[in-house]
């Protein structure tokens, strides 16, 4: 007689793999605790990806654990507080030895030449590294030479990102050498290094030769017009690079003349940020013509270019022809009315462009109204920003008209106006007929408890608003009890900003009772407010029986150790909240 064994699904180690590999950091701790067999299914994840600081036992654990991790960061805490340069060097190396880690992030922990070097001797002979992060150290031409040698060999590394570092010409031209034998690599950051004319030639001609790079970082090299004519003129080569960042340059109309002649010809290139170059309106004006004849170009930022309104009007004259660009940047450009209306007629035109960026600039309200006109027709743009334009209550009004009748704008940012009740009014009124909206900023405003109550009232019948951002507004505890009431209705909002609102202990009961029933919203910002112990209480009395709620920032509100400690024990028996972000008085 034969006797049937009955085995459940979590006494299998695949199951118990498929379940750990879909579980956060807390909830992977503690079901490693709960048995061996647990804790052998929840090792690997738990140390899959690591972060060193400076305190606890994550230095040890991970020298145990070190076969398991695939991405490994060391901060600046926990690298300085190594006493010897030969410890420092062993941990690195130790963690290269890794027959599995692929991502290495050492960003700001003054890595000087030295260590370079001996980071270099480990790529040299690894095969599993694909992204090395070195950003904002302080490795020279000789840390550099000796990558590059690395770089020859290697044939793994992707991402290699050297920014904020002190190479100079010697280096660029040993990391130019590189790339000439080099066909791995395909992401290079050498922003904000002194690599001079020199290093722009050597450069220019790696990248004559290179075909695999996609993306190039070379923001605030500061190498002058004739040094970025000689690598616009090496482009004109290139059919690899897809992306290529310019900003913090200084680029004269010289440069700019000859980015303009590289884009009427380039058929690779998608990705183009200048932002904070002096272009200016002649500058635009070059470009404007580049892209009525490009059509690979999709993102361009033109961002802090003093190109104005004569620069604003040129490139809309671009958008009526230019049928692949989709996002524009136009922040800080000293933009005006007559340059809002211009982009306003090319929108109504335009099938392509789907994010707008006006944000600190001097649209005003006839801008906005101007804009407007257009949203009621352009039905592909989805990302607009309007934050800092200079607009009252009538280009609120009008663009809230608008919001009625658009059924493509998913993300409209209108922070740090003077938006008062009257205009969160109406803004209210567009959010219960629009269906579309997902994200509304708001920040920054003086938006009162009327206000508050109007988008509350809006909030309970919209059902597509996920993400509202109301801090700065100062509507105190009343604001908070209205909102408080909308999410008890609400089913769709995730994420709710209220830090800096003037919110005390009264309304942080009024959010707590709220989250008590809402199920939906995961992430809730009430730092720099002044809710108190007690406050902090009326939180922890929600946690009980809150389920969504996975992120809550209260720093600087006032919490004591007694709120400190109300909260703590309500950790205990919730277990979706993983983040709280909290400062202690006492």
């Amino acid at each position: 007689m034969s006797t049937l064994f009955r085995t459940h699904p979590l006494d299998l180690p695949e199951i118990r793999s498929i379940i750990a590999s879909s579980l956060g950091p807390e909830d992977l701790a503690s079901c490693a605790r709960v048995s061996q067999d647990w804790k052998d299914s929840c090792t690997p994840q738990l140390y899959r990806d690591v972060i060193l600081y400076k305190h606890g036992a994550s230095m040890e654990s991970a020298k145990k654990n070190k076969h398991l991790i695939r991405s490994l960061t060391i901060e600046s805490s926990a690298y300085e507080h190594l006493p010897s340069t030969s410890e420092r060097d062993e941990l690195v190396s130790s963690a290269m030895a890794n027959s599995i880690l692929t991502a290495l992030n050492l960003r700001f922990n003054s890595i000087g030449d030295n260590e370079a070097k001996a980071l270099s001797e480990s790529i040299k002979t690894n095969s599993t590294l694909t992204t090395l992060n070195l950003g904002n150290n302080l490795i020279g031409d000789d840390g550099a030479q000796a990558l590059s040698g690395a770089l020859k060999t290697n044939s793994t590394l992707i991402t290699l990102e050297l920014d904020c570092n002190s190479i100079g010409p010697d280096g660029a031209g040993a990391l130019s050498e590189a790339l000439k034998a080099n066909s791995t690599l395909t992401t290079l950051y050498l922003g904000h290094n002194l690599i001079g004319h020199n290093g722009a030639q050597a450069l220019s001609e790696a990248l004559k030769m290179n075909s695999t790079l996609t993306t190039l970082d070379l923001q605030g090299i500061m190498i002058g017009d004739d040094g970025f004519q000689t690598l616009f003129e090496a482009l004109k080569m290139n059919s690899t690079l897809t992306a290529l960042k310019l900003g913090c340059n200084s680029i004269a109309p010289n440069g700019v003349q000859a980015l303009s002649e590289l884009l009427r010809i380039n058929t690779t290139l998608t990705t183009l940020d200048l932002e904070c170059n002096p272009i200016g309106g002649n500058g635009a004006h070059m470009l404007s013509k580049a892209l009525e004849m490009n059509s690979t170009l999709t993102i361009l930022n033109l961002m802090c270019n003093s190109i104005g309104d004569n620069g604003a009007q040129v490139l809309s004259q671009a958008l009526t022809t230019n049928t692949t660009l989709t996002t524009l940047n136009l922040a800080l450009n000293s933009i005006g009315t007559n340059g809002a209306h211009a982009l306003s007629e090319a929108l109504k035109t335009n099938s392509t462009l789907t994010a707008l960026d006006l944000s600190d600039n001097s649209i005003g309200d006839d801008g906005a109204q101007a804009l407007s006109e257009a949203l009621k027709t352009n039905s592909t743009l989805t990302n607009l920003c309007l934050g800092y334009s200079y607009m009252e209550l009538k280009g609120i009004q009008a663009l809230s008209e608008a919001l009625k009748s658009n059924s493509a704008l998913t993300t409209l940012r209108l922070n740090g106006y003077s938006i008062v009740d009257e205009g969160a009014q109406a803004l209210s009124e567009a959010l219960m007929a629009n269906s579309t909206l997902t994200t509304l900023d708001l920040g920054c405003n003086t938006i009162g408890p009327q206000g508050c109550q109007a988008l509350s009232d809006a909030l309970k019948t919209n059902m597509t608003l996920a993400i509202l951002d109301l801090k700065a507004n100062s509507f105190g505890d009343n604001g908070a009890a209205a909102l408080s009431e909308a999410l008890m209705a609400n089913s769709s909002l995730t994420t709710l900003d209220l830090a800096h609102n003037s919110i005390g202990p009264n309304g942080a009961r009024a959010l707590s009772e709220a989250l008590k029933i809402n199920s939906t919203l995961t992430t809730l910002n009430l730092a720099y407010n002044s809710i108190g112990d007690n406050g902090a209480q009326s939180l922890s009395e929600a946690f009980k029986t809150n389920s969504s709620l996975t992120t809550l920032h209260l720093w600087n509100s006032s919490i004591g150790s007694n709120g400190a400690q109300a909260l703590s024990e309500a950790l205990r028996t919730n277990s979706t909240v993983t983040t709280i972000v909290l400062e202690i008085l006492d």
